[in-house]
């Protein structure tokens, strides 16, 4: 049995507390996020927002901010996908004014955050499918190898690791990060 995006709101207005994906007709239940991966995560957004927001370039998104995707196959619609990337960024000109509701569009880079019971082959199949329906850029972040891989379209990856800098000139033109700025700090 294939299931709809009704029934997945159906599912969350009964279970809000879950958080849920719809992907090929079936519903994905996730579990909440390690710290260090949620830190990561909340770390990226700050720094992306506070160039994104003071230049009013779009809008950057957490886990929770579902996009329903457009159907792989052409006329489609009862087979969309409805998922939510760690973080997101739109660009201002495609989504003007916020809504109180999932969005109707592939955000412009998602990124992953491995967490640390996830495998990293189901997290690239994800991105490539976001790419694939027109996402510019995907990001997978992996804690546990501390790097930062860059995927495009029809493009060699691109893997990052400390003492390098995460640039996205095609979507952010002049913002970039020491990869290390992303892993927690240790206090002493």
């Amino acid at each position: 049995m294939s299931l709809t995006i009704t029934d997945l709101e159906q599912l969350q207005s009964e279970h809000p507390e879950w958080q849920m994906e719809l992907v090929e007709g079936k519903i994905i239940v996730t579990g909440p996020s390690d710290y260090e991966s949620e830190e990561i995560g909340t770390r990226l957004i700050t720094f992306l927002n506070n160039w994104v927001m003071s230049r009013k370039l779009g809008r950057i998104t957490s886990s929770s901010a579902g996009f329903i995707l457009p159907s792989i196959e052409e006329g489609d619609s009862e087979r969309r996908n409805l998922c939510a990337p760690d973080v997101s960024f739109v660009r201002a000109d495609r989504l003007k004014k916020t809504k109180r509701d999932f969005v109707e569009l592939v955000p412009d880079l998602m990124v992953e955050v491995k967490l640390k019971s996830d495998r990293i082959k189901p997290l690239e199949e994800k991105i490539q499918l976001f790419l694939q329906l027109g996402s510019v850029v995907g990001i997978l972040i992996d804690p546990d190898k501390l790097t930062v891989t860059v995927y495009r379209l029809n493009q060699t990856p691109v893997m990052l690791q400390n003492g390098e800098t995460l640039t996205i000139p095609d979507l952010l033109p002049g913002w970039e990060l020491a990869v290390s700025e992303l892993w927690p700090p240790e206090f002493e």
